[in-house]
């Protein structure tokens, strides 16, 4: 029996009904399969625009190694110190976006010195955040025989009485440790006066030498002379407590509201770096910071492990370049 027209367009329809359906299976299974995962197929370098053996390279290479067993490739680290890290930074920032060339950023290269002067790149523009490694708060602490206040309360009415009188040491002009003691002042309304050396060990040195009055400092440095009673620590930096000096309180606790200052290193990509070479290292980074290991390291060496997503870094580094832009304009801090 011949088929009807009727019948025909039926099993026309069942065929173009039956394809779709194809289709729609096809397109949800790919919809449904995991992003493929980015395999590094040669070492990765990454660039420590800092000299070896400070507390930037030493973050560097507790990661490296870890790194390097995860993704079964090297992670080589090139030191390219020179200009606060300007020029480390800058060769990143030239290199090939591929996956390949990995930097160590610290508010010293990507939120202060580009606030200072023309550094050749833009730290918002010309990178990709992969992720926070640490984060380090200050403790300011005083030499109590030179100055023997007990609390920010009495350092701020010291200082108040005699404009000009105290000292406070950093690790240099420029500094992250500069920048927290002119955000002291600008926040306390005090004038105490700025003495720049040239790293944190002889900043320390002349206060405990009685050469200047107090400073700035990272824990890690300072404890052995906190625990020997040669330094007191009037208050930390951060929002928090710090588990080495349950003691001290915040700044913004003892009178200086909203201060919350601290020193961070984390890693980035050249900008335009492929997605996934981000999102493998990123998942990296974060399963080393979780080791106890890890935590353990880096806990020794003051500092707070952090780790989270690209996000968490890139909004780090949007709110502190406005933040210290202000701090550095208000000042009129100028480079060395």
């Amino acid at each position: 029996m011949p088929d009807s027209p009727t019948r025909r367009c039926c099993r026309a329809l069942e065929r173009m009904i039956s394809r779709a359906t194809a289709a729609l299976v096809v397109l949800a299974a790919a919809a449904a399969a995991p992003a493929q995962e980015w395999t590094p197929t040669r070492p990765i370098r990454l660039i420590v625009p800092f000299n070896p053996g400070g507390a930037g390279d030493v973050t560097a290479r507790a990661i490296s190694d870890k790194l390097s067993a995860a993704l079964g490739q090297p992670v080589v680290v090139d030191n390219r110190g020179g200009a606060g890290g300007i020029i480390g930074t800058d060769a990143a920032a030239k290199s090939t976006p591929d996956g390949y060339t990995l930097v160590l950023g610290s508010d010293a290269n990507f939120t202060i010195a580009p606030n200072l002067q023309p550094v050749g790149y833009d730290p918002l523009k010309d990178f990709e955040p992969v992720s926070l490694i640490v984060n380090t708060p200050m403790v300011l602490t005083v030499n109590p025989q030179r100055l023997p206040v007990n609390s920010i309360q009495e350092l701020l009415a010291a200082a108040k009485a005699s404009p000009g009188r105290y000292t406070i040491a950093s690790s240099g002009n420029g500094t992250s440790h500069h920048i927290a003691i002119e955000k002291l002042k600008g926040d306390a309304g005090i004038d105490i006066l700025h003495v720049p050396y040239k790293g944190q060990a002889q900043a320390i040195n002349d206060v405990l030498g009685g050469q200047a009055d107090l400073l700035f400092g990272t824990p890690g440095p300072l404890l052995p002379h906190i625990r020997s009673g040669k330094l007191k620590p009037l208050a930390v930096t951060v929002s928090h407590r710090i588990a080495d000096l349950p003691d001290v309180p915040t700044l913004a606790e003892a009178g200086v509201p909203g201060y919350d200052i601290s020193i961070w290193l984390g890693v980035l990509y050249p900008a335009k770096t492929p997605k996934a070479a981000i999102e493998r290292i990123n998942t990296e980074i974060n399963r080393i910071l979780a080791t106890p290991e890890a935590r353990g390291r880096y806990a020794a060496q003051g500092y707070s492990p952090v780790g989270g997503k690209p996000e968490v870094l890139a909004k780090r580094l949007a709110d502190d370049t406005a933040a210290y832009r202000r701090i550095i304009q208000q000042a009129k801090i100028k480079p060395e």
